[in-house]
């Protein structure tokens, strides 16, 4: 029932919205049906927490401390940008940048989007897994055009072809995927169900599955944003509106991440083998590296800051595939760490873009003097970002740093390597635009602080002190992910 309700409120949510979504009322309509969701994810994860894993709708969804810990990120983060963006588009609507219908549009794809997110999170089943997918795709990919631009339409056009033919080759690979499974499951739905597969994971043809994980690793690593196929991350961030690319950032990276290596687990039970970690290791390698250098050349805040997602999805990436308790319990709190941060730098660069009507860097300045709360809360969310202590982002990339010297100690050079540089091209770019003087063209702004200051709080408590329940949950996370 709980489940129900989780996936219910969003989508109904949106259909409500599809229709009221540019009344006075409809951005308290958007933060109530993303609290209400928050509040059943909350409510799932108890039971989880009490009574273990559990299966829901006659074996058509399935929850565990996997996903049921990313369903309440999501639901978490999801809420705070509702109430991020009731300021922020209120701004966007009475300055003209969106009209009545943009705004009914914006209203209702957003509970689509999260719909769907958390559809793909708590499905059973492979293919549904996929749908969800392509459903968050096509409703972001709408969003990322709202300003209807020609700058802001090729950027979801490149981001509907790039992630449409990367969306294309991970059903080629969930389709070898059941084309193994049925000779040991039977054919139909029984096949598809992550529940089954992992039970005979071990009975599964390792050619196939080996040959299925490289088309899944291309295809949903397209939708994490991993290089080579990165292009259309900073074009979709930097054109579409501020609370999207937020939740861009810090939730639907996650949700391909999380598909990923629930195949991967998949794939090392069949083949006996850390082949499928490896490919893994290398593409997360390979995006720190490219994200990191692509940082020193930006000039578009929004812009530099999606490249800094690429990069930490890439540490992500690269610790999972590492594998090991202590880099899976990395990567898993680097996912949450990543998205409270990350999306509390994009709420304060928003706020920032419309004091200073621009997204370039070199055009804003001044804000600790302009705006006290933007200034800090940018300042902050960077600093945290980049790893410094006691911020959470410290503590799991200690985690996976300390792991990869353990078990990849050839590879720690280049990993410090993108650190070091994301490091210093992030400072190098941010500490201008906070400090110096209040420039001309910055106006006076009410911004939403309240988002800002709950996540970077959260993600200072947890850099300081990781709560027992967390901890636990995120040693049973990693059980399963073995």
């Amino acid at each position: 029932m709980t489940l129900l309700i989780l996936l219910g409120v969003s989508f109904f949510s949106a259909i409500i919205l599809a229709f009221v979504g540019d009344r006075k009322f409809a951005p308290e309509i958007n933060i109530l049906g993303s609290a209400a969701t928050f509040a059943a994810g909350v409510g799932l994860a108890i039971e989880v927490y009490m009574h273990g894993p559990m299966t829901a709708g006659g074996k058509f969804f399935f929850v565990d401390a996997f996903n049921v810990y990313l369903s309440v990120l999501t639901s978490f983060v999801s809420m705070t940008t509702a109430v991020f963006s009731r300021r922020y588009m209120r701004w966007e609507r009475e300055h003209g940048r969106v009209g009545h219908w943009g705004m009914r549009f914006y209203h209702a794809m957003f509970q689509l989007f999260i719909f769907a997110m958390l559809l793909a999170l708590l499905t059973n089943n492979v293919g549904v897994l996929w749908i969800a997918m392509e459903l968050a795709t096509l409703s972001t990919v709408l969003l990322v055009s709202l300003y209807r631009t020609p700058t802001a339409i090729e950027a979801a056009w490149k981001y509907f072809i790039l992630c449409g033919v990367g969306i294309a080759l991970a059903l080629f690979g969930t389709v070898l995927l059941y084309f193994a499974a049925e000779k040991v499951l039977g054919e139909g739905g029984e096949a598809l169900l992550w529940t089954n597969l992992s039970q005979v994971s071990d009975k599964l043809e390792p050619t196939v599955l080996s040959l299925a994980f490289v088309f899944l690793m291309v295809g949903y690593g397209t939708k994490v944003g991993l290089a080579p196929l990165h292009n259309w991350l900073p074009d979709a961030h930097s054109e579409g509106p501020t609370p999207i690319s937020a939740v861009l950032s810090g939730l639907l990276l996650n949700i391909a991440l999380y598909a990923l290596v629930r195949c991967k687990v998949l794939v090392d039970g069949a083949t006996g083998t850390h082949q499928a970690g490896y490919i893994m290791m290398g593409f997360g390698l390979l995006s720190i590296l490219v994200a990191a250098f692509s940082l020193l050349r930006q000039k578009d805040v929004k812009r530099m800051f999606a490249y800094s997602s690429i990069e930490h999805m890439g540490i992500a990436t690269f610790a999972f595939g590492l594998g090991g308790q202590i880099a899976t319990f990395g990567a898993l709190l680097h996912m949450l760490v990543h998205s409270l941060t990350k999306s509390s730098i994009f709420f304060t660069a928003g706020h920032a873009s419309q004091m200073h009507r621009t997204q370039e860097m070199d055009k804003i300045k001044g804000l600790l003097r302009g705006n006290p709360l933007v200034g800090w809360g940018l300042m902050f969310g960077v600093m945290a970002i980049v790893g410094m202590p006691p911020f959470g982002v410290f503590v799991s990339e200690f985690l996976i740093l300390t792991a990869t010297m353990k078990d990849a100690p050839l590879l720690t050079p280049l990993l410090l390597i993108g650190l070091g540089v994301a490091f210093a091209a992030l400072f190098r770019r941010v500490q201008p635009m906070v400090a110096g003087l209040v420039p001309a063209n910055q106006h006076p702004l009410k911004a939403a602080h309240i988002p800002v200051i709950l996540h970077m709080l959260l993600v200072l408590i947890i850099g300081l002190y990781m709560p027992d329940f967390l901890s636990q949950w995120f040693h049973t996370a990693v059980e399963l992910l073995k």
